[in-house]
């Protein structure tokens, strides 16, 4: 449990958090006026933001993806750049090079030459078109948070966010992600097809004379402190319990529940329990909470676990799904 056992201190946290929950408002108002239909997915992509992590959003195209890292980079007041994903993409072509220059007096020197990636929120369209070679590149940094080039470390700009996305329709010419990539992604975000009323919504506000533009409401500054506060937020008993249950309830070694032992090949590692730890805490400050409860650790179960964890063949072959297997993890919190 973290505990706030200075009386000031607590004070000052409380007031800390309520202008963050305040602020974090004002940033879902400005994305709500060009997103639209698409609350859970901003509010999950913020959470990730919140948490200093990566989210990796997979729906079919035109579903405002590019648009959403496009407004979250102006209402956050981020520095937003998109790479689009192919084949043929080098590392070096999103990373940055080395290219020989000759000054004035004919003396040659080598210059590095920045990639796209030195931005604060990257938008990895298609990262599984890319080759493994340049994936590996691109997680790297994610990981590391620089980049190494001719021995050359060159550290990247804080904070620092990618938003990748996949298409889960079309496979072909694509390199999926292996698993250990994949857990570097905090979240994994599902976007599915707006509803009627926010279809209409979007139709009558994208093709008339003028179109709403997003205005900015927090500061890159502003956001990494907000981490930083988001960890200092406490964390109940019961709350910490839920995660660690969770967690290990879906590892086939250590579960006790059967069907999940019979049907996955393998399960979350350590980091989704430091994910549901932070995530947790960011949903809550989202919704004007001090502090997060069960029912945050169940509503982002799914996001945090489903990429992390995978059936075995024979669960594939009798037509189980992983959100079964997850509702069944769910339902033994509550």
């Amino acid at each position: 449990m973290v505990e706030v056992v200075d009386a000031a201190e607590a004070e000052s946290l409380i007031r800390e958090a309520e202008s963050l929950a305040d602020r974090l408002s004002r940033v879902r108002e400005g994305v709500g006026r060009v997103i639209f239909g698409q609350e859970t997915v901003v509010e999950r992509t913020l959470i990730t933001l919140l948490s200093g992590g990566h989210v990796l959003l997979v729906g079919v195209p035109g579903l405002g993806k590019t648009k959403l890292v496009e407004t979250l980079g102006t209402v956050l007041g981020l520095d937003a750049r998109r790479v689009q994903f192919t084949p043929d993409l080098m590392p070096s072509d999103i990373l940055g090079s080395e290219v020989l220059e000759e000054d004035a007096h004919g003396r040659r020197h080598f210059r590095f030459i920045k990639g796209p990636i030195f931005c604060q929120l990257l938008m990895a369209d298609e990262i599984n078109r890319a080759s493994p070679r340049t994936q590996s590149a691109l997680l790297q940094a994610m990981q590391e948070h620089k980049v190494a080039i001719a021995g050359e470390v060159h550290p990247l700009p804080a904070p620092f966010h990618v938003l990748a996305t996949q298409n889960p329709i079309e496979q072909e010419g694509t390199y999926p992600l292996p698993e250990a990539q994949l857990d570097r992604f905090l979240l994994e975000i599902d976007v599915g097809y707006p509803d009627l009323a926010a279809e209409r919504a979007m139709l009558l506000a994208t093709t008339g004379a003028k179109e709403a533009k997003p205005v900015p409401a927090m500061t890159g500054a502003e956001l990494a402190a907000a981490q930083l506060l988001i960890r200092r937020l406490p964390v109940g008993e019961q709350v910490l319990d839920a995660i660690l249950r969770l967690v290990r309830s879906a590892r086939p070694e250590t579960t006790e529940i059967e069907q999940i032992r019979q049907n996955l090949a393998y399960g979350p590692g350590p980091r989704a329990a430091q994910a549901l730890m932070l995530a947790t805490r960011a949903r809550a400050v989202l919704q004007g909470r001090l502090s997060p409860s069960v029912d945050d650790v169940i509503a982002l179960a799914e996001p945090v676990l489903r990429h992390r964890m995978a059936l075995n063949f024979s669960a594939r072959a009798d037509g189980v799904k992983l959100s079964e297997v997850l509702d069944v993890l769910k339902a033994q919190l509550g």
